[in-house]
């Protein structure tokens, strides 16, 4: 394939929040809501994590269009035990509920030693590293994943079963950022298949197959069909996993059944999300810290490598202004 030309506009981290902020607001979303969501994405473009920023917008925009997002949620938190929290997120976005819920995460954490909070009810769209970093900052090691509707066949077969079925883990550190890891369990995001799609880009081989089932190079035969697991069997087995943590223990839908029950607005469905805090200072040894800080210099020491991260973590050191493409802001601003 041949890489089409791509027109970008540069403008600033804080042009980019405002706009998120004005087109939610005019799409029905009230203050607290479009400032959570806008912060979400503002911060994946920060980040340069592309495939989580601007360009989701039209899709939350078609949720919030369809009504079957909330625009005004109010999420319900309940601590049926110390370590265990229950959000309902009253049909919202993601960033709504955790703006509600992480701190009640942390606290109980933070006496505990661990706190798991199930989320229901939810539309995430976004990257996961938000959340499991937040609680990195916190001191606590965070873990957090969430299913999504079919497009990644199981190990062995060409038919869509799992979601692309996130997951991420961060890991505190004193006086450094946090080492994170945010990745679909197939082998290539969702949205990064889509934005090559846009841009004229062919993919690596073992990324998907096509619409007749044969393996694919070309993202727009790959959207027709279906997204790999990474790894094979193993990847197969931690979306399966996903699936049980993000469903199974929060009591909300599988992929399939998000598949069932969303109106296929190009929005996110509705579905759940798993987050867990363990707090080292109560579940580890006193020289914790140390002896992990220990570990990632020694593995830093490897010629090649770099720690989960730190990439983004670098994309925060820049400059302010970020180059969005022009024919995504145009549809952008006309929202308002």
């Amino acid at each position: 394939m041949n890489d089409k030309e791509i027109k970008n506009q540069k403008i600033t981290l804080i042009e980019i929040k405002d706009l998120v902020f004005n087109v939610l607001k005019n799409q029905g979303c009230n203050e607290e809501n479009a400032n959570a969501l806008a912060n979400t994405i503002t911060k994946a473009e920060e980040d340069g994590a592309v495939s989580h920023g601007l360009f989701r917008l039209p899709g939350y925009v078609a949720s919030l269009q369809s009504g079957k997002v909330n625009g005004h949620a109010s999420p319900k938190i309940k601590k049926v035990s110390p370590v265990i929290l229950k959000c309902n997120a009253d049909n919202g976005f993601a960033s709504t509920a955790h703006e509600f819920s992480l701190p009640m995460l942390v606290d109980a954490a933070k006496t505990n030693g661990i706190s798991v909070l199930s989320i229901k009810s939810c539309y995430h769209f976004a990257a996961l590293w938000p959340e499991t970093e937040y609680l990195a900052k916190q001191n606590l090691v965070g873990f957090a994943c969430t299913a999504f509707k079919p497009s990644v066949a199981p190990a062995g077969a060409k038919e869509a079963f799992f979601g692309t079925n996130p997951i991420s883990m961060a890991w505190p550190r004193s006086n450094n950022d946090p080492v994170v890891f945010d990745m679909a369990t197939a082998t290539m995001a969702k949205g990064e298949v889509m934005i090559a799609a846009r841009d004229g880009h062919s993919l690596p081989d073992g990324v998907g197959l096509g619409e007749n089932g044969e393996p694919s190079n070309d993202p727009k035969d790959i959207l027709k069909g279906v997204l790999l697991p990474f790894g094979g069997y193993k990847g197969s087995a931690i979306s399966m996993m996903v699936e049980l943590f993000a469903a199974g223990l929060t009591g909300d839908v599988f992929s399939y059944e998000a598949q069932e029950n969303d109106n296929n607005d190009g929005g996110p469905p509705s579905g759940g999300e798993f987050i867990m805090a363990l707090n080292p200072e109560i579940i580890a040894d006193s020289n914790w810290e140390k002896h992990c800080n220990d570990f990632f210099q020694k593995l830093l020491s490897i010629d090649g490598v770099r720690l989960p991260g730190s990439r983004r973590h670098k994309n925060r050191l820049g400059d302010q202004y970020r180059s969005i493409n022009e024919e995504l802001l145009l549809k952008v601003k006309s929202f308002l």
